[in-house]
């Protein structure tokens, strides 16, 4: 059920995301000397950052998850 809220809120998060993207990326251009990028750029970027970072944070927590859960057990123990 709560699978109906995630996906809506995800898309959400894409666009505030972007936009945020553009917004920063116009502040700092003029200090960096480079050009200022569009609406559709940002959410193109954002879009290829999230395929990136999202596997690494998936696999980071994944790791932790099973660290923290689930420690090792002896195997020479009965």
């Amino acid at each position: 059920m709560w699978a109906i809220f995630v996906i809506p809120a995800t898309g959400l998060s894409l666009f505030v995301s972007s936009w945020l993207l553009m917004i920063f990326w116009g502040i700092l251009a003029p200090d960096l000397g480079i050009k200022t990028i569009g609406y559709l750029r940002a959410v193109a970027t954002t879009v290829a950052l999230w395929i990136v970072v999202a596997p690494l944070v998936g696999a980071i927590v994944r790791a932790r998850v099973s660290w923290t859960r689930w420690p090792r057990r002896n195997r020479n123990t009965a």
